[in-house]
């Protein structure tokens, strides 16, 4: 049996707080929301169950999507009205999530956290026009043109399927609820590669959503038992002053970049992860 690692003394306290810091700019620049990263970190070098590392990540989460959020709101490159159609649906789909968890041992939702991450990595990487034509097969169905013009006077301009936004919530709350990782890693990818939003507006709309899947999800995982405070707060407030520099960090990189660094980590931590579950 595992041994639980303890945060009783400040080197731990602070070990977990600059790890988080830096698991927060990554998480705000890419808009993954930082659970892909914490979940591993509270598996692997804090000895948590994974049941418990996914709730306590996703309480995280909250705080993570709030700071990034207003990042983002200051450089104008939130799509409310997106976010809000796909919030809708993340609330019921981030309560499934969590009730899912309680139906699965430990040892099988780390593997499927794991595939997980080497999935929606190789999707990036190898970016794949299946869903591209999904989601202009459904453009009709409901499509709205949209503007959106950045602080800096950048112009992004795309159509979107509100129905298919509705159900791309669903998913994400979903995977919010179950793996811990507030919808952020589903949402990137199929945010841009299905429903063709810009990858700036894409990270920046995706933090938003990641507001509501994360509170609801986290108030679950409550009632289970699996959140655990001595991590949360000292977490949050990595995340917090990390996620503000990330989002800063992101109006500087291409897209191109961006996408590159969301995959190369997400294939580290999945086959990381992967290892430890199967051997």
């Amino acid at each position: 049996m595992r041994r639980r690692r303890l945060l009783t003394n400040l080197f731990d306290i602070s070990l977990l707080a600059l790890i988080c810091f830096f698991v927060g700019a990554l998480a705000s620049m890419t808009g993954i929301g930082g659970g892909v990263l914490m979940v591993p970190i509270l598996t692997l070098i804090f000895n948590l169950p994974t049941h418990k590392a996914v709730g306590t990540s996703l309480s995280v989460i909250v705080f993570t999507s709030i700071a990034s959020t207003f990042a983002y709101y200051r450089q104008k490159r939130i799509d409310y009205k997106i976010g809000l159609v796909m919030s809708s649906a993340t609330i019921p789909g981030s309560l499934l999530g969590a009730y899912l968890t309680t139906l699965i041992n430990e040892r099988e939702l780390g593997i499927i956290f794991a595939l997980f991450l080497i999935f929606v990595a190789l999707r990036m990487v190898l970016n794949l026009n299946t869903g591209l034509r999904w989601g202009h097969a459904l453009g009709s169905l409901g499509s709205l043109r949209r503007k959106i013009v950045d602080a800096d006077g950048e112009v992004f301009e795309y159509s979107v399927s509100l129905p298919l936004g509705f159900s791309v919530g669903f998913l994400g709350g979903m995977s919010s609820g179950f793996l811990g990782i507030g919808g952020g890693s589903i949402m990137v990818p199929i945010l841009h590669i299905v429903m063709n939003l810009p990858i700036h507006v894409t990270v920046a709309t995706s933090m938003f959503i990641m507001i509501f899947s994360s509170i609801f999800g986290t108030a679950q995982h409550l009632a289970y038992g699996n959140v655990m405070f001595e991590y949360t707060i000292p977490m949050a407030l990595g995340v917090i002053f990390g996620a503000q520099l990330g989002a800063h960090v992101a109006k500087r990189v291409s897209g191109k970049s961006l996408k590159r660094l969301f995959a190369v980590v997400l294939i580290l931590v999945g086959v990381r992860l992967l290892s430890k579950f199967i051997m």
